[in-house]
């Protein structure tokens, strides 16, 4: 506790009004900073966990009730306001730079992430809940004033930082630097406005001895703060390595979530005609065009991770796709062909492999998924380059936006194809809601067929949406294939075929179709009945996701 004489009026060599506007300033910039703080553990709660109501709720509750413990601890630091504002900038710095560093090694390592995230969105909020009492206190310092007015004039500045700050993260911040980096050039920023205050503005009330005390907490702060930030690499391929487990060949942040590419990649210095095991290496005119050789092997061991998940497991996707795309295909015209999601191109392929399809097209929201699924060497061979194929047009967009400018042209599928994030992420559940298979039916030209992969029949979340499809007129055929569990995924994978007529399971080949055969079908098809809950579920809605 500060307990020494208060603090005198600001340096001479600045004005009183130069020094209200530079507290203000000081106001500004560490509500922007705290803002960013406080959007950097959402996001990172929710690309890790996938919940991000849950995340938005803990993050906002916790930190709110903590700047109000940090407000009450501040009165006893008020003799001294400009080196508590210091030491509470210092530590901030700190804290809210390595916050995503923190809570990403807890999550990896640890495993406790909720704890962590609550401690560290406790001590964030403490500290900021202290600024505005000390900033109150240097206003009235510089100049007395009606308590309204410093009250308004601080809150003021202290609001249009925090909508600088929420403006900035997913601007200019996240996809410039990234989360990690972003949240550390954030705290030297903190760092810095807090050193600028007590260090120039108000640098005679320090005690001497004290003063070289406080520009070494600083130089110390941005130390770590730049150290950190040299190691950050290392510490994210070091992350990764322990949560995947195999080597990371791609990884990049975009607008929309993580992507992660694991597994062997090609080796430049084999050349393609030579060969290990008969069958192992693609054609040598197939090789050359990529520029690498690509083995067999590679492509059972391609790990694609979105989000954290698994999204592709390279010796499990055969099968997948099979299930998925073959039904509905089956019985019916098959002409033109919608894929709503499926950016790495493996429904594509699946679809392309039959003669009947004339016309597809493919609406992806993450244009960094596409460009990964038509240049990497490994999942551009595992998809067939069906993204190259002069069949294929490929759209840009989010699927539900798209499906409602589309339902303004004459356009009509015989087969949709919604291969989608599964139903528990909270950014997907608009995708499997009444009101988008309402669009999607709209689009479906007679005998049209629409397929779904819902997530797993022992979800919440399929049930829900075989409701929605229901609720939309049309009729619906469930069935969960067995996972083959080589890269962790689910259990199973549920699949919904939806038509204006009641769909008939089958498929339009035999035993020789990959990883799929009629049997499986029709087991595929008890296995998803055994799970039908007791009660009815309701359809999901925009109002009332499942």
């Amino acid at each position: 506790m500060i307990t020494q004489s208060a603090a005198p009026a600001p340096t001479r060599a600045v004005g009183s009004r130069a020094a209200r506007w530079l507290v203000l300033l000081a106001a500004f910039i560490c509500a922007a900073c705290g803002l960013v703080y406080e959007l950097d553990l959402v996001a990172l709660g929710s690309y890790l966990l996938g919940d991000s109501v849950t995340q938005v709720s803990v993050v906002l509750s916790v930190m709110v009730f903590a700047m109000g413990v940090g407000s009450l601890l501040a009165k006893r630091f008020t003799t001294r306001p400009a080196t508590a504002f210091a030491l509470v900038e210092s530590a901030l710095a700190v804290v809210g730079g390595l916050s995503v560093l923190i809570l990403y090694g807890s999550f990896v390592w640890i495993g406790h992430y909720r704890i962590a995230l609550v401690l560290v969105a406790t001590v964030i909020g403490v500290l900021i809940g202290a600024e505005i009492p000390l900033l109150m206190t240097l206003i009235q310092r510089i100049r007395r004033q009606d308590a309204g007015s410093a009250v308004a004039d601080l809150f003021a500045a202290d609001y249009v930082g925090a909508l600088v700050g929420g403006l900035a993260f997913p601007f200019l911040l996240l996809p410039a630097l990234g989360q990690a980096d972003g949240a550390l050039v954030t705290g030297a920023v903190n760092a810095v406005a807090g050193a600028a205050v007590v260090l120039w503005l108000f640098r005679d009330e320090p005690p001497r001895r004290i003063r070289p005390l406080l520009w070494s907490l600083c130089g110390a702060v941005l130390l770590v703060l730049v150290v950190a930030a040299a190691l950050t690499g290392a510490f994210e391929r070091a992350a990764r390595q322990a949560l995947y487990g195999t080597p990371v060949r791609f990884s990049s942040q975009s607008r929309y979530q993580e992507i992660v590419l694991t597994g062997p990649g090609p080796d430049p210095d084999t050349s393609a005609s030579t060969t290990a095991e008969a069958g192992d290496r693609v054609p040598a005119q197939r090789a050359a065009a990529d520029g690498y050789p690509v083995r067999a092997r590679d492509a059972a061991e391609l790990r694609l991770y979105l989000g954290g998940r698994i999204a592709v497991c390279g010796s499990d996707q055969a099968r997948y796709h099979a299930a998925l795309v073959q039904p509905a295909l089956d019985g019916g015209p098959h002409g033109s062909v919608l894929v709503l999601g499926g950016g790495d191109g493996l429904a594509l392929r699946e679809l392309l492999r039959d003669p009947g399809v004339r016309r597809a097209t493919l609406v992806e929201i993450d244009p960094q998924l596409l460009g990964l699924a038509r240049t990497d060497p490994v999942l551009s061979r595992l998809n067939g380059h069906a993204l190259a194929d002069p069949r294929v047009r490929v759209r840009t967009a989010d699927a539900f936006d798209w499906l409602r400018a589309a339902v303004h042209r004459r356009g009509r599928y015989d087969v949709i194809i919604a291969d989608l994030p599964d139903p528990d992420l909270d950014q997907a559940r608009k995708l499997y809601t009444e009101e988008f298979y309402g669009l999607a039916e709209r689009l479906l030209a007679p005998g049209g067929r629409l397929a779904v992969h819902a997530g797993t029949v022992t979800g919440g979340g399929y049930w829900a949406a075989d409701a929605a499809l229901r609720a939309v007129g049309l009729h619906t055929a469930d069935y969960a294939v067995p996972a083959a569990g080589a890269c962790g995924g689910p259990a199973d994978w549920g699949f919904i075929l939806a038509a204006r007529e009641a769909p008939r399971l089958g498929l339009p080949g035999g035993p020789g179709d990959p990883g799929l055969d009629p049997a499986a079908l029709r087991l595929a098809a008890v296995l998803a009945d055994t799970a039908r809950p007791a009660r009815p579920v309701a359809p999901a809605t925009l109002l009332r996701p499942g």
